[in-house]
C-alpha cells in the first residue's frame, strides 16, 4: 500500500479548510452570542425605563395636585390678614421642593450603571483571549 504524494497534500488542504471553517463557525457563534446579550440588556433597560417613567409621572401628577390645593388652601386661610406673605411662603416652599427633587434626579443619574456594561466586559474578555500569545 503505497501513499501518493498528492493524496497527503490533498488531505492537508482539506484539513486546513475544515479548521478554517470551524474557526469561522466559532467566530460567528461568538458574535451571535454577544448580539443576543446586547439586545437582552437593551430590552431590560427599556422595560425598566418605561416602568420608572410611568410611576414617576403618576407620582409627579399626584404631588403637584396635592401641593397646588394645599397652597391654595393656605392662601385662602390667610386671605384677610396676610395673603401676600402666605402666597410668597407657599411659592418658596415649591421652589425648595423643586430644587431638592432636581438634586435627587442628578444623584440618581450619576449613580446609574452603564447600559451595556456586561456586554463591554465580555467583549474585553474576548479581546484579551484573542490577543494573548498561544
Amino acid at each position: 500500500m503505497t501513499e501518493f504524494p498528492g493524496e497527503s497534500q490533498q488531505s492537508r488542504i482539506s484539513g486546513f479548510l475544515d479548521s478554517v471553517g470551524q474557526l469561522f463557525v466559532t467566530a460567528l457563534e461568538m458574535v451571535h452570542t454577544r448580539l443576543e446579550l446586547v439586545f437582552t440588556e437593551l430590552q431590560e433597560g427599556l422595560e425598566s425605563l418605561v416602568g420608572v417613567v410611568l410611576w414617576a409621572l403618576s407620582a409627579l401628577m399626584a404631588a403637584v395636585l396635592a401641593l397646588l390645593f394645599g397652597g391654595l388652601a393656605l392662601v385662602f386661610v390667610f386671605w384677610d390678614s396676610h395673603r401676600v406673605l402666605a402666597a410668597v411662603l407657599v411659592m418658596c416652599g415649591f421652589v425648595l421642593l423643586a430644587a431638592a427633587a432636581g438634586l435627587v434626579v442628578l444623584a440618581k443619574l450619576r449613580a446609574q450603571r452603564s447600559l451595556f456594561s456586561t456586554t463591554l466586559t465580555e467583549l474585553a474578555k474576548d479581546s484579551a483571549i484573542i490577543k494573548a500569545p498561544p
